[in-house]
């Protein structure tokens, strides 16, 4: 089982993963990206599934043309874990 993280921990992760904002209660987090095109955003996405299947830990998405709306939460965990911080650090990592 993954433990679920507290709140001063949410608080801390969130001050260094500074594009990422709360989401669903602060059970998870989000992020939006926007790139010159569809192809840019596609790219980003295989890249980021790349990660997702070394990390084992796969995000909830969304993609309309070159926008990328990504979402990290931990369903075992009932909300935010340490994979979602690792996960959004490795995902700015790519930009």
């Amino acid at each position: 089982m993954v433990a679920e993280l507290t709140q001063e921990e949410r608080t801390s992760w969130l001050a260094a993963l500074k594009h990422w904002s709360l989401a669903r209660d602060g059970d998870a987090i989000e992020r939006a990206f926007e790139f010159a095109d569809f192809s840019e955003a596609f790219a980003f996405m295989t890249r980021v599934a790349m990660i997702a299947e070394t990390l084992d830990h796969h995000p909830e998405w969304s993609n309309v043309y070159n926008k990328v709306n990504v979402t990290l939460t931990t369903h075992d965990a009932g909300g935010l874990s340490q994979r979602d911080t690792k996960m959004a650090k490795a995902i700015d990592e790519l930009l």
